[in-house]
């Protein structure tokens, strides 16, 4: 992902702007997703949890910091074999992990079923394998990474609903896959799009995510 590791001068801050810009867009337009069929409704259960991947963590994070009901959003790294990864280990694409979050979330509030509907319309693009708008990599692949059966099976069965409905025109090739470990990311990665809303890579990339939210999920923004 793109980030200001050192001060910048104006000139090499609108260099990097214009570079930027001149790339596709992390996410697709807007698609609108139906019900998902299976975890939809309400319960009065304790606080869950569910870890996305889908891209760089920091407007996965920011969306679903934007959702009621979600208590807490924590970026950092899942599904790789290397223990307590950092990010540069991350970025090199060979730790098998991918950047995540894991989302703690109120049942009562927001429905799992809910959260995965969010996922797969405004985070991310599901249909960019192993990618993500200007992000390229196995760290920037599309996962959710499932704690319980149930997780399991509403994912999956959301996946072959969409895939059914023909709602997007390329496959969906999110992975599906049991969570063994959530490593969190580096203070510096946490609440990244709110500590540094003018940058241009949140900019470009994950305020039109935050806004999409906004415009199609006006009942569960906050």
């Amino acid at each position: 992902m793109f980030r200001f590791v050192a001060p910048v001068t104006v000139f090499a801050l609108v260099s990097a702007a214009v570079a930027i810009t001149s790339r596709e867009p992390a996410a697709a337009a807007p698609v609108v997703l139906p019900t998902p069929t299976i975890a939809a409704e309400l319960t009065a259960a304790p606080l869950d949890t569910a870890v996305f991947a889908g891209g760089c963590f920091w407007g996965i994070e920011a969306v679903f910091e934007h959702i009621k009901g979600v208590r807490s959003a924590v970026s950092g790294y899942a599904g790789g074999t290397t223990a307590s990864p950092d990010y540069e280990e991350v970025s090199t694409g060979t730790t098998g992990h991918a950047e995540s979050v894991r989302v703690v979330y109120d049942p009562a509030v927001v429905s799992y079923g809910q959260l995965l509907q969010v996922f797969f319309s405004v985070a991310h693009d599901p249909t960019q394998l192993n990618r993500q708008g200007p992000d390229h990599g196995t760290q920037y692949r599309s996962a959710i990474f499932y704690r319980t059966a149930d997780q399991q099976r509403a994912a999956e069965g959301y996946v072959k609903q969409l895939t059914a409905a023909k709602t997007f025109s390329r496959p969906i090739v999110t992975q599906i896959v049991p969570l063994t470990a959530f490593y969190p990311a580096e203070d510096y990665h946490q609440d990244y799009m709110a500590h540094h809303p003018d940058q241009p890579y949140i900019v470009y990339n994950d305020a039109p995510k935050v806004a999409q939210l906004k415009q199609q999920f006006p009942r569960l923004y906050q």
